[in-house]
């Protein structure tokens, strides 16, 4: 780590270069020939990406950028957070810490955190960062995590997991077999260190995949940003035997939008209806959890057909996702599409419909955008229908 990138001299070119094309401000000479081009380059480009997913990190003076892969790959802010209201106790150790993002809000829960990276070099700006950010109860070690927990021989109140795919697992099935750590091989050697384990997945891994190389299951966290699906925290508990609890959470513009339901769901809780005077559609959270039947008895609410996980209800209701009211339903046919729909502007979503968004607009001539939002379904009459709709929020 080149200290010289510290000068505020140095710092100010970063700082007045963020959001600028770093393809073009290549080509522009180096005004600082001491420290390689690509150096400044990366940070301008790191710092950026962190601008609206990191920003302590991104407004606090001093600190200094891995390359921009690493500030993609690490949690943003709101879900190191959150992760952090998951823990307790004394002390955890991240064993694949990266940029360090959830260690430092795990240092705000915990007396102890013990930073495990391989790579040398970005132990050693992490090192730097948590000095400048007076996260004094982090400790960072370099080198390899299975090392340090053989060789420490300690027990710890937490083990904390990021697992990240390895290169020859390209364009297989997303398992976490195929990624380092091999988490579900080492399972019984991590126990014996720790009585819970928390572990963060990218959200395209299968949740019952997940369950089928995991044991001890006791919370699935299904985490969104902005109906996003950001990642997925499987919550481990040594002792534990019984059924897991999946959680949905939703960052929703300053709200936190919750909802939960235990596995495994069996459809005891639907109910189905034709459309009434409002739809419901879940956030992204939800979607990807799978408990579309638990909604049902949840919010007492209908759904339009079992695969088409679209809801309703003749009086308006709060709801984790977006909020329609139906002003038209027309079947789908020619006639009534001509009337309604063809040349005319609209937002459209297909939900168990054999037609994708893209055959739709260009069978009829539909532009994108508008206030009119039209759903293309089906009921649990098993016919295709449009809604269209209002949105309300």
């Amino acid at each position: 780590m080149d200290k010289k990138i510290l000068d505020s001299e140095f710092q100010n070119f970063i700082i007045d270069n963020i959001d600028k094309d770093v393809a073009k401000l290549a080509l522009q000479k180096n005004p600082f020939p001491e420290i390689p081009w690509l150096e400044i380059l990366n940070q301008i480009a790191a710092k950026s990406k962190a601008k609206e997913k990191l920003p302590t990190f991104f407004n606090t003076p001093h600190i200094i950028f891995p390359n921009k892969i690493s500030v993609e790959q690490s949690s943003s802010e709101k879900t190191a957070w959150y992760k952090s209201t998951l823990i307790s106790g004394n002390t955890i150790i991240d064993l694949t810490g990266g940029f360090g993002v959830d260690d430092f809000y795990f240092s705000k829960k915990v007396k102890q955190v013990i930073h495990c990276e391989i790579n040398n070099k970005l132990s050693e700006i992490v090192e730097h960062n948590f000095d400048i950010l007076n996260a004094s109860n982090i400790q960072c070690i370099a080198g390899d995590s299975l090392d340090v927990l053989e060789k420490g021989n300690k027990k710890y109140d937490w083990i904390y997991i990021d697992p990240s795919r390895r290169n020859d697992a390209k364009g297989k099935v997303f398992m976490l077999k195929d990624c380092l750590p091999n988490v579900p091989e080492l399972l019984d050697f991590y126990f014996s260190h720790t009585e819970n384990i928390l572990i963060k997945t990218a959200p395209i891994l299968d949740i019952s995949a997940g369950l089928s190389e995991l044991s001890n299951v006791k919370y699935i966290h299904v985490v969104a940003i902005d109906n996003e699906v950001k990642e997925l925290l499987w919550e481990l508990s040594k002792d534990f035997k019984g059924s897991p609890i999946i959680k949905t959470i939703n960052f929703n513009k300053g709200n936190l939008d919750r909802f939960d339901f235990e596995l495994p769901t069996n459809g005891d809780n639907a109910r189905f209806g034709l459309p009434k005077k409002y739809l419901y559609e879940p956030n992204s959270a939800i979607m990807k959890s799978g408990g579309f039947d638990e909604i049902c008895s949840k919010y007492n609410i209908d759904k339009l057909h079992p695969h088409s996980h679209l809801y309703t209800t003749d009086k308006i209701i709060e709801f984790p996702g977006r909020v329609f009211e139906i002003e038209k339903i027309i079947p789908y046919n020619k006639t009534e599409l001509k009337i309604y729909l063809e040349n005319k502007k609209a937002n459209i979503t297909t939900r168990n419909f054999p037609d994708t968004v893209e055959i739709i607009r260009k069978k009829w001539k539909i532009k994108d955008g508008g206030n009119m939002y039209c759903f293309f379904t089906t009921d649990t009459n098993n016919h295709k229908i449009v809604l269209i709709c209002a949105k309300i929020n």
